[in-house]
């Protein structure tokens, strides 16, 4: 399977028999792998093509990374966006080997993000919104040196994003997630925000409601 992708990758087929399937596609957070969000999956749509993606770069003692960070630094030039733009790069042309590959619906290729991997969702989507339906990013921001340059002038009318994030977040200040709603608003983008009173992490209710925002627009 990896000879093939640009990026490891394991899958949940549709416990539906469906012939163009829509496909989520799920990118980790930092320091972890792709079984960890795969875990959601029993749990989404039947009809859904699930794809968990594995971050292309190890990290020290054990796990995968989008980009380097680097915690020490105090310019606030902490994340090395050449490695994020890599990988930008590289999750689009995984969309374009799923979509040659697998029976799925190219018109229905939506992301599913945690924090590092949220980061790259907004990067990817709003970079290539040709290429993405919905955009589900979890305990993330905007990193807009990530994003491809012009990005403003693209087609996002079809375009959709669900974020939310922890109120206590200790991680990714919760101030970094509450700028995404007026970026996208003020790019017309149709989007929701919700925070939740939990640290970096998943809440149960934002799990249900990010799973009901994503059934109604699938």
């Amino acid at each position: 399977m990896t000879q093939e992708f640009s990026l490891q990758h394991i899958i949940r087929k549709p416990k539906k028999k469906i012939a163009k399937a829509p496909v989520l596609i799920l990118l980790h957070g930092y320091g972890s792998d792709e079984n960890d969000l795969f875990s959601f999956a029993d749990e989404l749509p039947d009809e859904l093509f699930i794809i968990s993606a594995k971050a292309p770069y190890s990290i020290q003692p054990y796990g995968n990374a989008w980009y380097a960070i680097h915690w020490d630094n105090n310019d606030g030039k902490f994340s090395d966006d050449v490695q994020a733009i890599t990988s930008r790069e590289t999750i689009r042309d995984f969309i374009d080997e799923i979509i040659e590959k697998y029976p799925v619906d190219p018109e229905n290729i939506n992301l599913l993000g945690f924090s590092q991997g949220s980061i790259l969702s907004y990067a990817v989507a709003l970079s290539y919104p040709e290429k993405i339906r919905n955009v589900i990013a979890l305990s993330g921001y905007i990193n807009q040196g990530i994003i491809k340059n012009g990005f403003e002038k693209n087609d996002f009318s079809n375009l959709k994003f669900y974020c939310s994030h922890g109120s206590v977040d200790q991680v990714i200040p919760v101030d970094w997630a509450r700028k995404t709603k007026p970026f996208f608003d003020k790019l017309g983008i149709e989007n929701s925000y919700s925070e939740f009173p939990v640290g970096h992490g998943v809440a149960p209710q934002n799990f249900f409601e990010l799973k009901d925002w994503l059934i109604k627009r699938l």
